[in-house]
């Protein structure tokens, strides 16, 4: 299955696209091809070849959504790290902790939820983090937006020709 990726018309990565819908698009005239394959697709009356980057002809500005409060954003605002040892771990190893326990008046909220491996969530149990001798790596805060959400592409499969397109927050180097 080839996938294309689609820009907007600014050349900022928007989404990876199959390669049908690129060709849709670029029968009705929305798109123009940036890179190509060497794979072609042919009918009747005409070879066209496969597309690898195409670019939007119009701007497409993107709506800031607000930001789902779930476990999953809460582990991406914390980059999988315990907020109190510093370990990052799986998913799967991390819990969810109140800093001010629901026991002690603590909201279920941005402010007061953060992750932690299961060893510091047993330690901490159901205290103020101070009164066991625990403190926070980092305040817990409502993000403005999480970062690597827009787009995500693992590189590996990723096709050489996305590469240049794909590194938009990245320093270069000189």
């Amino acid at each position: 299955m080839t996938h294309v990726l689609l820009l907007n018309a600014t050349y900022e990565p928007l989404r990876v696209i199959t390669w049908q819908r690129a060709i849709r698009l670029l029968t009705l005239g929305k798109v123009e091809v940036v890179e190509e394959t060497d794979q072609e697709i042919r009918s009747v009356s005409f070879v066209i070849r496969l597309p690898s980057i195409v670019r939007l002809l119009r701007l497409i500005r993107l709506r800031r959504r607000p930001l789902k409060f779930s476990r999953q954003n809460i582990y991406l605002r914390d980059n999988f790290r315990c907020q109190y040892c510093g370990v990052r771990v799986s998913s799967q190893e991390l819990n969810l902790d109140h800093v001010i326990p629901r026991s002690l008046g603590g909201k279920t909220s941005w402010e007061n939820i953060v992750t932690c491996c299961v060893s510091c969530n047993v330690r901490k149990g159901g205290n103020r983090p101070v009164a066991v001798g625990m403190r926070l790596i980092s305040q817990p805060v409502k993000p403005d937006r999480l970062p690597g959400l827009a787009i995500t592409i693992s590189l590996k499969n990723a096709p050489d020709s996305w590469r240049d397109y794909l590194y938009w927050n990245v320093e270069l180097e000189t």
